[in-house]
């Protein structure tokens, strides 16, 4: 079975590390973006099987992106996990409503993140139809 990999997509860079390192040591491959504009290109050009994506991002965001990847047809159907430590109200909606596969506020436990990304992963694996 192919090594399934995750586009990060956090400006911290703590934060990214730490969620790198659990998904490397859950056997997924990672790469990593910190800002909208990089997110959209590092999406096109790896094709991740899912992403996770901050919501406040530099350069736009996590919602900015999601909407791009939507328009490209490499990237239009892959699961997208959104994190934010905004409690900002609506942000779920929003999130539901451009397709999240999940929707989770920090801090979040690495167990949380990790049924997240499994779950997600399930959802693109499967034959298409």
């Amino acid at each position: 079975m192919a090594m399934k990999k995750i586009l990060i997509v956090e400006d911290d860079q703590k934060i990214s590390m730490a969620i790198g390192m659990s998904l490397r040591a859950m056997g997924y491959v990672t790469v990593t973006a910190t800002d909208a504009v990089t997110a959209t290109a590092q999406a096109r050009k790896e094709r991740p099987d899912v992403v996770i994506m901050d919501i406040n991002l530099p350069a736009g965001d996590g919602f900015t992106v999601a909407e791009r990847m939507q328009n490209i047809v490499d990237t239009a159907n892959t699961p997208i996990v959104f994190i934010t430590a905004s409690k900002q109200p609506g942000l779920r909606e929003r999130a539901e409503s451009l397709g999240a596969a999940h929707f989770l506020e920090k801090p979040f436990e690495v167990g949380q993140l990790a049924d997240a990304v499994e779950t997600a992963c399930q959802a693109t694996s499967g034959p298409i139809g």
